[in-house]
């Protein structure tokens, strides 16, 4: 028998009501209803600070009607207020301006002229609305509204609006929030007193922790701020303990799985290369080298994240890795996302090896591997020599895109698999190559040139142990960023392209970044955005995004003496490899490209990178291209081009990209400046994110907490069978694709 928080919406709110809920907001349940927590509260008698509003935000705000106007679409003529009634059936455009006391906000009504007798000078109301700007003057676009002050309610309503504090929920305009909020309230006067609680009474005790039915009565219907405090605080806790008992459980599988163990072997390949380096480690490779190699010596499977800043060492320890597998007689694989950054590690990796990786050719070192490449633009002669070297074993060391995930590649013992840039690939993905070494599974390193703070790789990254490099190898120059306002001043944008031939004058080159390739079919994404202007509805050219081509043919005339090439996903693989070749070797001066170029790309002799259309970029992403410069002795230059106004979030993101060159702090900042939802990479599966109040940098606390608990829950009973409600969240949770974030782990 289902219990209420399971039944099905219409069973309260009746079959209309409960579908607009399902194909609006995708909630069909009672505990999917009141697990849609409040975005804010309303304290009554506030009015929402509009410096708040963001442009693109679906917003509900609270402000004070400070005039109002009605035109007529016809004669475009003003309306006397006194006579609106008589266009009732008329084309008409009733405009509204309120303020919050400092700012003010302009919304648009289509053909309702009796708004105006509502809504007259001084009346607070909320309002809803996509949040779009238009001149300089913020709008609600199609905007909704609820007067506060109205009249003759009904007695339910009088006590709805009389609480202390409104509930403004993530909303629509086919479902407002006050919808919501009744929607709420007649569930939670339905509701049994008693519900069964996803955390065990043991820990709600020792936590001080609401129970579940008074928790959720407080973040609906608060009456002070403790109880808003209280209750989000234990909604908090339960996001964290559900995902961190999934982690726990994925912990133990692994820990429960075997692994053929890889000792480091004195007197191998390792020990060679190790003696031809021509540096000397950083403490922190050292450090993080010998974590690796005592999980690879274990019986069970290594799953360690590694992550460092670009340019931090990572390849270097990734390689010394491989070579203590292939010294104990396995194979390794490095997985890179794309073929230009697999093509370059293997280009990297077979000269850092030199002779050690010509194993039976002349010149070859007596102890030598083979460093195979598999991707899926081979030629046949090449992709079969590839897939027989690694069959075999003869190939120590196999480099690849996803052709390496197919049936037919097979592994003579695959010991470690190296997977770069862990976010473009899927759990699904890994398992598969994991499944080519037989009954052992592989250890497994992943990396990343993103930085995550602590508590983000605590929550995302769980289930594996995490190796953090903070130092950079001695010779790497300083970059300076520099953020060019294009609009505001297009003599800056003159200025950039003088720096390029500057820098190319000096015998150095540039990278220019755009946010698309340009021969795109025409999508949603290019097509015309409306919004309210003037006196009628029209609609704006919003332009898309600038493209590689368009750059490279205004560069051909700006740059007309200057080598300019264009590099981009879709050019063939062979065009790609070729084009690269020649920036790499300095027969290129200019290189526009799309963000193709982010990961794997090293031309030390690359100085400046302007990006176009910066703010379309987040900000892990523009310090992710940012590092493609200064990687040898010249100091290194960025420049981030945006047509954007200063003084907007936006903007303000290019600035915090500026003004600081630490990695770690920027994702700091990134991922406070976006939805939790994007940070755990959700925001794609076009699902509502798991993590509704909990967020991983002001949380650590709670998560460590939800951690330990977990981790004793599962450590005694892994299947959770004395935690059947608990067990039941955790299901729902694995079956939801708003557990993406975990997938990628």
């Amino acid at each position: 028998m289902k219990t209420d928080i399971e039944r099905k919406l219409r069973d309260f709110l009746g079959a209309r009501t409960a579908k607009t809920f399902a194909d609006v907001l995708g909630i069909e349940t009672v505990g999917e209803l009141l697990r849609h927590y409040p975005r804010r509260y309303l304290k009554k008698g506030e009015l929402t600070p509009f410096d708040e509003l963001e442009v693109g935000d679906q917003a509900t705000v609270n402000g004070r009607v400070k005039k109002v106007t009605v035109r007529s679409l016809d004669t475009k003529m003003d309306i006397p207020l006194a006579d609106v009634q008589k266009w009732a059936r008329r084309k008409t455009l009733t405009k509204v301006v309120v303020t919050d006391g400092r700012r003010d906000l302009e919304l648009a009504f289509f053909n309702q002229p009796w708004l105006a007798t509502k809504l007259t000078p001084g009346t607070a109301a909320l309002f809803w609305g996509e949040v779009t700007m238009f001149r300089d003057i913020m709008q609600l676009k199609s905007p909704g509204t609820e007067i506060l002050d109205e009249e003759d309610l009904s007695e339910a309503e009088i006590e709805r609006r009389a609480r202390p504090f409104r509930p403004l929920y993530p909303a629509t305009a086919k479902l407002p929030t006050a919808t919501i909020e009744r929607s709420v309230k007649i569930v939670l006067d339905s509701l049994d007193e008693t519900l069964d609680d996803p955390i065990p009474e043991l820990i709600l005790r020792r936590e001080k922790l609401l129970g579940l039915r008074e928790a959720l009565q407080k973040v609906h219907l608060p009456d002070t701020e403790k109880d808003i405090r209280d209750a989000q605080q234990r909604f908090r806790f339960e996001e964290a303990l559900v995902m961190q008992t999934i982690l726990a459980q994925r912990r133990a599988v692994t820990d429960a799985l075997n692994a053929v163990p890889r000792p480091r072997t004195a007197g191998g390949m390792l020990d060679e290369f190790d003696q031809r380096l021509p540096f000397t480690l950083t403490e922190g490779q050292a450090e993080v080298c010998e974590e690796i190699f005592a999980d690879l010596a274990r019986p069970h499977p290594m799953h360690r994240l590694l992550q460092g800043e670009v340019g931090s060492g990572k390849t270097v320890v990734a390689l010394r890795a491989m070579l203590s597998v292939v010294d104990a007689g396995g194979q390794a694989v490095l997985l890179a996302p794309t073929e230009v950054l697999a093509t370059q590690h293997h280009k990297t990796l077979t000269k850092m090896l030199g002779d050690l990786a010509e194993e039976g050719m002349l010149g070859g070192a007596e102890r030598a591997t083979r460093v195979g490449l598999l991707t899926g633009s081979l030629g046949a002669a090449a992709r079969r020599t590839a897939m027989l070297d690694a069959a075999s074993g003869a190939a120590g060391i196999v480099v690849g895109t996803h052709a390496l995930l197919e049936d037919k590649v097979q592994f003579a013992d695959l010991g470690l698999v190296v997977v770069d840039e862990q976010h473009r690939f899927g759990v699904e993905q890994r398992a598969a190559l994991s499944q080519k070494s037989g009954e052992n599974t592989p250890h497994v390193l992943v990396m990343t040139a993103t930085p995550i703070p602590r508590t983000v790789a605590m929550t995302v990254f769980g289930d594996l142990a995490v190796s953090t490099l903070t130092e950079l190898p001695a010779g790497r120059s300083p970059i300076q960023s520099s953020v060019v306002p294009a609009k505001e001043k297009p003599d800056w944008l003159q200025r950039a392209w003088q720096r390029v031939r500057e820098e190319v004058g000096k015998g150095h080159q540039a990278y220019v970044v755009c946010p698309r390739i340009g021969d795109e079919v025409k999508n949603a994404a290019d097509e015309e955005g409306e919004f309210v202007a003037g006196e009628e509805e029209k609609t704006s050219k919003a332009r898309p995004p600038i493209s590689v081509l368009q750059v490279a043919e205004a560069l051909a005339e700006i740059l007309h003496d200057l080598r300019v090439e264009i590099l981009h996903g879709r050019l063939p693989a062979e065009e790609k490899d070729a084009v690269m070749s020649r920036f790499a070797t300095g027969e290129v001066d200019v290189l526009v490209a799309t963000t193709v170029i982010e990961v794997g790309v090293d031309v030390p002799n690359a100085s400046t990178m302007v990006i176009m259309d910066a703010d379309r970029f987040g900000i892990s992403q523009l310090h992710q291209l940012r590092g493609r410069v200064g990687r040898g002795r010249v100091p290194g230059l960025c420049l981030l081009v945006t047509d954007l106004w200063p003084g907007s979030k936006s903007y303000g993101r290019l600035d915090a990209v500026a003004a600081t060159t630490d990695g770690f702090e920027l994702s700091r900042i990134d991922l406070e400046t976006r939805r939790e939802g994007d940070v755990l990479g959700v925001a794609q599966s076009g699902r509502r994110s798991s993590l509704k109040l909990l967020s991983v940098l002001r949380d650590e606390e709670i998560i460590l907490t939800a951690r330990h608990v977990a981790n004793s829950i599962v450590s005694v009973d892994a299947d959770l069978a004395e935690y059947p409600t608990l067990r039941s969240f955790v299901r729902s949770a694995l079956e939801s694709e708003t557990t993406e974030y975990l997938e990628k782990t």
